[in-house]
């Protein structure tokens, strides 16, 4: 069967490839040898190389600590899970953004706790932190800011709020591996911090997250909460979880943090450029900036469409997929856009700015394997769409 340019069989189904893909995977020649004299030894869980791993991940992050999980949302849900050891109970509060990848809100369900969610801003797709205080009640023990597409949240006011009202800070860095704020490591700043390793990342173990924190007692929660709240030998102290990395996956990881560096460099230089680029669209769009005192870790780019722009979300990325242009939906507004959680009784309106950037927003790829011929090429389908609305596109310079 003859199978067209842009398209695949892949596990006997049919799929679509890009020109331009989302996402990639950097798998190293070391990795690789790794894997396999981890196979030959047979001992392919929990042991050396998951705890090379995490000491490599803590000093590459700046924290004392660090703790590998089976995956990003794990990551999350242990750091929530923590607080018990720290006073908090079932059904207590914790403070998330309204938009995130669900899993955000999932995790703290699944470790025992309540999410409450605060609206985000537009432009910077962040938690908004003059509305974090209008929620914040007695049952209030965490607030868990998300930087979305490797853009640090508003550290800074959030960990004054904190302070002020005595509650921790959990990092949710999943997308934002290598960003900084006003010259701090982002995972370094909140008590805690939960990264994604999933293939989509910088750092990844193809699946897999991994906590950080600069506390120790805040540390060996987080290990016995992985093992099913185990302490020494089949001593059970917590209700814990079944969240250990593997051997393999530590060796993928060990590979990415030799590569580190060079991974975000060339991520940031693409995202850079394409902001740029993206300068001569800002009639239609909203995208990310970098602002003088932060870093972004680039995870993807984000395009919002501006109001009353005369065309919409769906055939704008109808247009760029068709030339070639991979891209995926700007999460949705979980409380009001996401149907599993209907029963907190919150309606459409209520989260209007995260809503809009659902409604009207997608991202695409920046990660290392685009060159700046692609990112031209994207700049190009993008202003080409806009000519064939008939309308008009700001000069270059």
């Amino acid at each position: 069967m003859r199978i067209p340019a842009n398209m695949s069989i892949k596990g006997g189904e049919m799929r679509k490839t890009f020109k331009v893909p989302f996402g990639t995977v950097s798998i190293t020649p070391e990795a690789r040898q790794l894997i396999d004299r981890i196979l030959e030894s047979t001992w392919v869980t929990k042991g050396k190389y998951v705890q090379e791993f995490e000491k490599k991940f803590a000093e590459l992050f700046g924290v004392k600590e660090a703790v590998a999980v089976s995956s990003g949302t794990d990551a999350d849900a242990l750091a929530c899970a923590v607080l018990y050891d720290f006073g908090a109970r079932r059904g207590d509060e914790i403070i998330v953004p309204a938009l995130s990848f669900v899993a955000t809100g999932n995790a703290v369900f699944q470790a025992g706790f309540v999410p409450v969610f605060v609206d985000v801003q537009r432009e910077t797709l962040n938690i908004n932190p003059a509305k974090i205080e209008e929620v914040i009640t007695p049952k209030t023990r965490a607030i868990m800011p998300v930087h979305l597409m490797g853009k640090p949240a508003a550290m800074d006011q959030i960990q004054e709020i904190a302070r002020r009202h005595k509650l921790f800070v959990i990092e949710d860095a999943a997308e934002a591996h290598g960003a900084q704020y006003r010259g701090e490591k982002i995972g370094a700043i909140g008590d805690m911090a939960a990264f994604s390793l999933y293939a989509a990342h910088i750092v990844t173990t193809i699946e897999g997250g991994i906590m950080t924190t600069n506390n120790p007692a805040m540390a060996e929660a987080m290990r016995s909460l992985r093992n099913h709240g185990m302490v020494n030998k089949f001593t059970f102290q917590r209700i814990g979880f079944s969240a250990k990395m593997n051997e393999i996956e530590a060796a993928v990881g060990l590979g990415n943090i030799q590569i580190f560096s060079t991974i975000l460099e060339k991520r940031r230089r693409n995202l850079i450029y394409l902001i740029d680029k993206f300068r001569r669209f800002e009639d239609y769009f909203i995208t990310l900036k970098e602002e003088p005192y932060e870093k972004i870790g680039p995870h993807a780019f984000s395009i919002i469409l501006r109001e009353k722009v005369g065309f919409t979300k769906d055939e704008f990325v109808s247009y760029i997929e068709a030339k070639g242009i991979d891209s995926r939906n700007l999460f949705y507004s979980m409380p009001t856009q996401t149907a599993s959680y209907a029963f907190l009784g919150h309606k459409l309106g209520d989260f209007p700015e995260a809503e809009y950037c659902s409604d009207q927003g997608t991202h695409i790829g920046i990660h290392q394997d685009i060159s700046s011929e692609d990112l031209d090429y994207i700049a190009e389908v993008v202003q080409t769409f806009l000519q064939s609305k008939r309308l008009r596109v700001r000069s270059c310079t």
